[in-house]
């Protein structure tokens, strides 16, 4: 697996201008030097992570690293680090716990349509392509270590592509993939959060729908308000330049989309595109009013919306007269997710909807040597794709050391796999990278996994690992 690349400087400034909270007896100049400190450890444990081939080895030495370091400083800062790699081995519940950006209420938050008679509720799948037809640009955002916030963008995909659109950007994919298009799926060269199955899933949709995928990310060290015009600057370039009736699809993190107010002391991507190409794209907020691990860290707005109207998938507001509603200015919607539903231990939302079936898979498989990785990849891909799913088989938790490890006698364990009816290669795999066993399984459209194994309770509410506060610009 290629070395990944450091933190794109967005990811360090977000987590330095979220984490204010004051440690015990520190100043604000001391916290703030403890906060830089871990940023720096938190990268070089990052790249001593990335030294090892395998992804479960490198996610063992960020967990190891979590810990075994008490430090709060540290563990803000570093759980937004490691939370990142819980995704990329499927460990979803555990990366929202380890970094959970609190969503308090604002004074310039919009009233909550709830109860507003001009407002009604309706499915986002329905609502946004039907918003969209006016539109040369969506752009739709995401918080990086929360992969529900990209289910409804892959699900979007087809439907904004019956519209006209014609061009996907993303803000993770390197350019230096140059192969991406003609190979038709993402690998670990092709960008940072795509590890992640989800993103994957949702780039390659792209590529299958026949959309022109484009990576625009800024190629210097520009940080802040010269990082955000260098990828506006990349955007024009590659798609409204060349191709003036373009309609293009963005997918990016927390407020690089907003249309209006400063952002990282200058303008956004959204706002500088703006600029240069004077194309006001349909904005879609996906990171305020999602269910945190903690419910005193949801917005305020977000339980009377479910107790009421009980979703089971995510909804906007419209109003009579076909304007949508969004909780801040700079948003043209905001979309809010329904309560999670955790099976065996993941998310149901892995069903992207229904489209993908929940397939189980057994420790048996693995020879009697945990942790134990298994990916599904697509039979047509090759092994350098990232999965359509993947997760850690373990007896127990990933422990902070080997020494602590007691596997003997437990019974194997076992979990779902979530995967779209068709052929995959299901792969065994070791901390070391060592291939335990492989076969081939075919999905079919009435399969599921033990259909009497109903879903556990919504998730309980549980104290993150660490929380940050989520201000006007994120």
């Amino acid at each position: 697996m290629p070395r990944r690349r450091p933190l794109p400087a967005l990811g360090l400034a977000l987590a330095l201008c979220l984490c204010g909270r004051l440690g015990h007896a520190q100043s604000a100049a001391q916290w703030q030097a403890a906060q830089v400190a871990a940023a720096q450890k938190s990268e070089q444990i990052m790249q001593e992570a990335n030294q090892h081939k395998s992804l479960l080895a490198q996610y063992r030495v960020m967990r190891y690293s979590y810990a075994t370091d008490p430090d709060p400083a540290f563990h803000i800062i570093f759980g937004q680090y490691l939370s990142w790699y819980q995704t990329f081995v499927g460990n979803y519940p555990d990366a929202a716990a380890s970094f959970s950006i609190k969503q308090p209420a604002l004074p310039d938050d919009r009233p909550s349509p709830l109860g507003n008679a001009d407002y009604r509720a309706r499915p986002a799948l329905e609502a946004i392509p039907e918003l969209a037809r006016n539109y040369r640009a969506v752009f739709l955002n995401e918080a990086h270590n929360i992969p529900l916030t990209r289910t409804l963008t892959v699900q979007l995909l087809g439907k904004l592509r019956v519209e006209g659109f014609n061009y996907f950007a993303a803000e993770t994919l390197y350019q230096t993939d140059t192969g991406l298009q003609a190979r038709g799926y993402p690998v670990a060269s092709s960008g940072f959060y795509t590890e992640e199955p989800i993103y994957a899933e949702m780039v390659r949709t792209a590529l299958k729908l026949g959309f022109k995928v484009v990576a625009y990310e800024a190629l210097s060290a520009a940080t802040g308000d010269a990082r955000e015009a260098e990828q506006a600057r990349n955007l024009y370039r590659e798609v409204f330049k060349n191709d003036p009736q373009a309609r293009l699809v963005v997918n990016a993190g927390y407020a690089h989309i907003q249309e209006s107010g400063v952002y990282l002391g200058g303008s956004s991507m959204a706002e500088h595109l703006h600029k240069l190409s004077g194309i006001d794209p349909l904005t879609v907020e996906q990171t305020m009013l999602y269910p945190h691990p903690s419910a005193s860290d949801d917005h305020p707005d977000y339980a009377p919306v479910m107790q009421q109207l009980r979703p089971d998938a995510p909804i906007v507001f419209v109003d009579k007269k076909g304007q949508p509603w969004s909780l801040r200015a700079g948003y043209d919607v905001s979309v809010f997710f329904p309560p999670e539903r955790i099976k065996r231990g993941r998310p149901t939302w892995l069903d992207l909807g229904g489209s993908r079936k929940p397939y189980l898979v057994s420790g048996e498989r693995c020879n009697h040597v945990y942790p134990c990785m298994v990916e599904a990849r697509y039979a047509g891909e090759g092994a350098d794709a990232i999965p359509a799913d993947r997760l850690v088989l373990d007896p127990l938790p990933l422990n902070p050391t080997t020494s602590d490890r007691i596997s003997n006698g437990l019974i194997e364990p076992h979990n779902l796999l979530y995967l779209r009816p068709g052929k995959y290669r299901l792969s065994y795999t070791d901390a070391d990278g060592h291939q335990l066993f492989a076969n081939d399984v075919t999905i079919r459209d009435q399969d599921a996994a033990t259909p009497s194994d109903p879903a556990e309770p919504l998730a309980p509410a549980r104290p993150a690992a660490a929380t940050t506060i989520q201000g006007k610009s994120p």
